[in-house]
Order: C-alpha cells, then structure tokens, then sequence
C-alpha cells in the first residue's frame, strides 16, 4: 500500500523531494523529543491512539514541512563544508576564522577555539522516559533555532511561550554546550512582503530577523518536564472525556473582535471594529448610545495541524460551535 497520495497532481520532480524524510525518527514509546514534550497535554496523549495502520498522507501537505528541512539542512551544509570560504567573503578575519571548528570533540577544544555545534542529539534519562533534543545551532554558548515560518508568528509572538520551552529544554540536555542564558530565534519568513514593510510600522523591515529571548532555569525545566511526564503517565490510559482539555494558548485562539454598528437594524457591515468591549462602547456613546455592540469570538487554528484531529472531541465541539473553522 502507498503510504503517499497525490491528490494534487504535484508533478513527480518535485513529488519525490516531498516523499523523501531523512528524519531519525526514534519509535520508542518511552522516548519522548522536546518538540514533542511542549505540545498540549491532550496532543500528545490522543496522538498516540491515531491509528496508524492504512494511514496515507497527501503529498502537498508536506510542502512546510519539506521547505523547512531543507533550509535546515541547507543551512548545516554550508557551515560544514562551506564556511572558510563564505566568512572570508564576508570579510570576517582569518585569524578569526582560523580559531572555528565544527562540531569539536571535547579534546579538540583548546583556549582560542570558537566551537560552532549543530545538529548534535542528546539523550537523558528521567525515570523510565528518555529525553531526546536535537537543537540547530550553538555558537560561543548560545542556542540558536532557525524557524521558517509567517510573518503573523513573529508579529504577534504566537509560539515564543514554545520557542523558550524548547529552548531551555536543549540547554537542560546540553548544559556543557549551551551556556548562556539566552536563545536566538532566526526568522526566515516564507510570506515577506516588502511592500507591507515599507507602508507598515509594526511589519518586519527583512525578510529575516532575529529575536533574542531569555531561557528558563535548568531547575525550572527539570521541574516542567518531571510534570509533563507524570501527567502525560496519569492519562496515557483515560477516557477521553477526562483528558484535560486544550487551553486557548495551546488552540492558538485569536482575540475577540467588538463590532459596533451605528444602526442595529444594519448589521451587513459593522460601522467599525474594536479590540475592547469598552472601546466599541465609548463609541456608541459618543454617537448617541443608539448603536450596538456584537462580540465576535476569536477563532482557533491549531487544530488543523494536530495529529489528533480525527479522533478529538473537543475538535468537534469547536466546529460546531464555529470557533474552529475547516475550508
């Protein structure tokens, strides 16, 4: 049985790129990555009951996913075999240069050496769950994670909550490697507009930037993850319905829309909208108090990419009760 489909029609040059997956995947059910142990409780607990058997995925869905790697990996190659050549062209010192090594082994590393570290997996034991991080980058002490991504993430700092988790849980795997206390987050956007960044403000100016956020304690993460892990232990098992549900952060649910409308027997099109309830009221006073106000509930998203979603019920009741919208 294929395990892909092609409902797209995605001509075979560019199928066999989104068909092939280079990722060391580890299937142990007592190994739990980092990216997986941030995930919303009731993710990972419901993703482990999908079943997988018959399970055939359509080929134009992998395109982010495919995009992403290859700029990872693209990334991890020119500084492995490209990067003697490239900061010369850049103008940085030789002598600086000359003090870089890739991937060093800890009796390669003397006073003058700037490790540069990528792509390094680590492991640790918590009971009977392994622990298992791959971060992108450290350079000098610092963790760095490259992200391709929408410009909405970095505007309106969607994920950074999931970006310090994962973060701190590398220098937690890591704390000889990664020494500082802070991570960089690379963005590469893959919806730059450079129109929007000269005719908005609050738009990204290039279409890569960086932002600089602050880790948690290695207490603190040791902390979290004992935590997730006994939660994840206590309802590995349960019913359904007593899996605690996910949080409208973990639904990335979008804020609330006022709609003020002048005339109430008009409501087509809202006179204005507001981000407050006490805005969109200040404003109907203003105009007689004539008017009305109608919330308009935020909606959420994060469902859409969830491995869970054919089996969540919690999915249901958004769809039906329009919160969660599905084209």
């Amino acid at each position: 049985m294929s395990k892909y489909s092609n409902t797209s029609a995605v001509p075979l040059s560019l199928g066999v790129f989104l068909a092939s997956d280079h990722y060391d995947y580890n299937y142990d059910a007592n190994t739990i990555s980092a990216t997986s142990l941030i995930k919303p409780l009731r993710q990972i607990v419901l993703s482990a009951r999908v079943p997988t058997e018959n399970s055939v995925v359509d080929l134009i869905s992998l395109v982010p996913m495919r995009l992403g790697t290859a700029i990872h990996d693209g990334i991890e190659n020119a500084w492995k075999n490209n990067y003697q050549n490239a900061l010369t062209e850049m103008g940085v010192p030789q002598k600086v240069i000359d003090k870089i090594k890739i991937n060093p082994k800890p009796e390669e590393l003397t006073e003058d050496t700037i490790p540069i570290y990528m792509e390094q997996r680590a492991h640790k034991k918590v009971g009977k769950y392994t622990i298992s991080g791959k971060f992108d980058f450290v350079g000098e002490g610092r963790v760095e994670d490259f992200k391709s991504t929408g410009v909405y993430t970095a505007m309106n700092n969607t994920n950074d909550a999931k970006y310090i988790l994962q973060g701190s849980i590398y220098r937690w795997l890591n704390p000889d490697l990664i020494t500082k206390g802070e991570m960089a987050i690379q963005f590469i956007f893959t919806d730059w507009s450079a129109m929007r960044a000269r005719t908005d403000e609050n738009y990204p100016k290039q279409r890569i930037q960086q932002r600089i956020l602050p880790l948690k304690s290695i207490n603190e993460i040791d902390a979290f993850i004992n935590n997730k892990l006994n939660q994840i232990d206590k309802f590995m098992d349960a019913p359904e319905a007593d899996i605690p549900l996910c949080t409208d952060e973990d639904l990335w649910r979008s804020a609330p829309v006022f709609k003020y409308y002048k005339n109430p027997a008009k409501t087509t099109r809202s006179t204005k909208n507001f981000d407050t309830r006490q805005e969109a009221y200040v404003r109907m006073a203003e105009d007689g108090g004539m008017g009305i106000v109608i919330e308009q509930p935020g909606t959420v998203t994060a469902c859409k990419y969830c491995q869970a979603f054919s089996i969540c019920t919690q999915k249901d009741a958004l769809i039906a009760a329009g919160d969660l919208v599905i084209n």
